[in-house]
């Protein structure tokens, strides 16, 4: 309140408050992060900065092998801006495809000299090294790198015509127990362990998490709705919800964020909790929610038999992610490997 006082004093009622003077004229006591939230989401903010992604990417890319920096940082700034046949990426997607070519490029630098030099076997044997997002990511990325570089002429064909997403993603396999521990031993604090709860149990999805509210919740009649799917919710879910909503109240006892996951950022807003935040504070010790995920889903199938209708039916798949699941549990069985009891994490408090 003291940091919208200083800038709205005397400020005319027609005009936006530059980014400039919420940086320069702030009280020391008051958050300018905050107070431009705010008045973002009034419609009072008007950004007459300079980008900071625009540096960030001349910066990134003068880090990259002298043959693939130039064109790398093209193929950014056009993200970046659109062009006549594009829309612009959001700075968050920028970041990702950035994030995920950039190893596979220090790597391809030892002996390939350009872009042109890549083949479709250097991309596969990239691709097989990851898993999961990473490995959807990364295809996407590399798809809108070499096709940037067609449309420019920088490479005579595009290397990622033929490589699909099937071709590259590995065969989906129970998590072994030493993972199982690694999960348990990661999952310390009650916003960490609800996180990994709603994946172990309920199966849920990473944005999914972050968009669960408190309206979701019925948690009298043991229910939770995920993603407008309605589903009985497991006891350790239960006891992960109420230890989180305890500590949640007597923290935030005043918060207007209805969403289950709040942070010190997010408690005097409405929006989630974000994806970075979730990563650098919950998942940064080696947490795979969409391996916990997995390993729920194809343990369902194990267990009451590689039927792709119930698993979309109990887990809200689509057709062809409940297939995909029941085609893994039916080569499993077929190999005769013993289906393991299903071992969620024991997430007990310390």
């Amino acid at each position: 309140m003291d940091g919208l006082a200083v800038l709205l004093t005397d400020h005319p009622i027609d005009e936006p408050v530059s980014l400039t003077a919420v940086r320069t004229r702030m009280p020391r006591r008051a958050s300018r992060p905050r107070v431009a939230e705010v008045l973002a989401a009034l419609g009072l903010l008007h950004d007459d900065t300079t980008p900071a992604i625009r540096g960030w990417i001349e910066q990134r890319t003068a880090e990259l092998p002298a043959a693939f920096a130039d064109d790398v940082q093209a193929w950014l700034l056009v993200l970046l801006d659109g062009d006549t046949r594009a829309r612009p990426r959001a700075p968050a997607s920028i970041y990702v495809y950035f994030g995920s070519v950039r190893p596979l490029l220090h790597t391809w630098a030892r002996t390939r000299g350009h872009l042109r030099e890549i083949t479709a076997a250097d991309i596969t044997t990239a691709l097989d090294t990851l898993r999961g997002w990473p490995r959807r990511n990364a295809l996407a990325a590399l798809r809108s790198l070499f096709r940037f570089a067609c449309k420019r002429r920088l490479v005579f064909t595009d290397p990622t015509t033929r490589i699909t997403l099937s071709s590259v993603e590995r065969q989906v396999v129970p998590m072994t127990d030493g993972e199982i521990r690694a999960v348990e031993s990661a999952a310390r604090t009650p916003p960490q362990r609800l996180v990994v709860a709603l994946a172990a149990v309920q199966a849920a999805r990473l944005g999914t998490i972050r968009g669960l509210t408190l309206d979701d919740l019925d948690l009298p009649n043991r229910r939770i709705t995920l993603a407008g799917h309605t589903q009985r919710l497991g006891d350790l879910t239960h006891q992960a919800l109420l230890t989180w909503l305890a500590q949640r109240r007597n923290r935030w006892p005043n918060s207007p964020n209805r969403h289950v996951l709040i942070s010190p950022r997010t408690a005097l807003g409405a929006g989630p909790v974000s994806r970075t935040y979730l990563h650098r504070h919950l998942l940064g010790d080696g947490v795979d929610l969409d391996q916990i995920r997995g390993d729920r889903v194809l343990h369902e199938a194990l267990t009451v038999g590689p039927d792709p209708l119930h698993l979309a039916l109990v887990f809200n798949l689509s057709h062809s992610a409940a297939s995909r699941y029941a085609s893994a549990t039916q080569n499993l069985l077929d190999d005769q490997l013993e289906p393991k009891p299903i071992k969620t994490p024991r997430l007990e408090t310390p």
